[in-house]
């Protein structure tokens, strides 16, 4: 059983930056991979990276590459999500999530953090 809570949006303006953090707790932690997601208004949830807490290993879409990068504290139990370059078109709630292992469904969700991007 994991517990997720995202936190770090906000309100910024085009070309700006924003770290989101996912704080996570819980039993077995270590053997999950964890990812964020994001949706917008009118829009379906969109996969933008994920991590491993025991490895290095990250993906990002081209959507997101070159601008987002995924990082972790194994310390602190929590993932970040370091947005640069952002753009309106990256308003949206911003979610992490955990899954077992890479060949499961996500099955562990936060309450989402609200990122808008103003022009």
């Amino acid at each position: 059983q994991v517990q997720l809570v995202e936190s770090g949006g906000g309100l910024v303006q085009a070309g700006g930056s924003l770290r989101l953090s996912c704080a996570a707790s819980g039993r077995s932690l270590s053997s999950y991979t964890m990812g964020w997601f994001r949706q917008a208004p009118g829009k379906e949830r969109e996969f933008i990276g994920r991590i491993r807490w025991t490895d290095v290993l990250t993906y990002y879409p081209d959507s997101v590459k070159c601008r987002f990068t995924i990082s972790r504290d194994n310390a602190k139990n929590t993932m970040y999500l370091q947005m640069n370059s952002l753009k309106p078109e990256d308003t949206a709630v911003y979610y992490c999530a955990a899954r077992p292992n890479l060949r499961s469904q996500y099955s562990t969700w936060g309450q989402g953090t609200q990122v808008t991007v103003s022009s």
